[in-house]
């Protein structure tokens, strides 16, 4: 059911399947819905701070998470409590699906950061990806996943990434 700019807004539980397993299940205020695309907004949702290195997820960050019903990526940006944009995380996932109040996410392993400046952009979690046994039990899956990331890297590394997510 498509949601535009007069609907009002409501809850949805983002869920992110991994390994067959629900990895964690959160809460979101549901943005909007094209039919295509899935915006939803929602506070940090793991348990105290989470440090990459390169970026810290902490609490009183906000994620404004968009998903497709037609892509193999989500792209979820990601601000301070302040409103600074720290920048994007992407996972590479099987296309979203929203039934009723689940919006549900199959994560695939492989995931993209581009800081808030564009001058950082990593692939991370190829070496999960490859030990995850995808590519055995489901090659066509697992090519989709790869080429969702190549898509997304250059994408991330261009000038209109903003326009992606925006």
């Amino acid at each position: 059911m498509p949601v535009n700019s007069t609907d009002p807004a409501r809850l949805v539980d983002v869920v992110l399947v991994k390994g067959g397993r629900t990895k964690i299940r959160y809460p979101a205020e549901l943005l909007a819905d094209d039919g295509t695309r899935i915006a939803v907004r929602a506070p940090w949702a793991g348990e105290g701070v989470r440090d990459f290195g390169f970026v810290r997820f902490e609490p009183g960050d906000v994620f404004t998470e968009y998903y497709w019903r037609d892509r193999w990526y989500s792209v979820k940006e990601v601000r301070a409590a302040s409103g600074a944009l720290k920048g994007w995380y992407c996972d590479i996932t099987r296309p979203a699906t929203l039934t009723g109040g689940e919006l549900v996410v199959e994560d695939l392993d492989l995931d993209l950061w581009r800081s808030a400046d564009g001058g950082d952009v990593r692939r991370l979690d190829e070496d999960e990806f490859a030990e995850s046994g995808l590519a055995e039990r489901d090659p066509e899956a697992a090519a989709a996943a790869v080429t969702a990331l190549d898509e997304l890297e250059v994408l991330a590394r261009g000038d209109r990434f903003e326009e992606l997510a925006g």
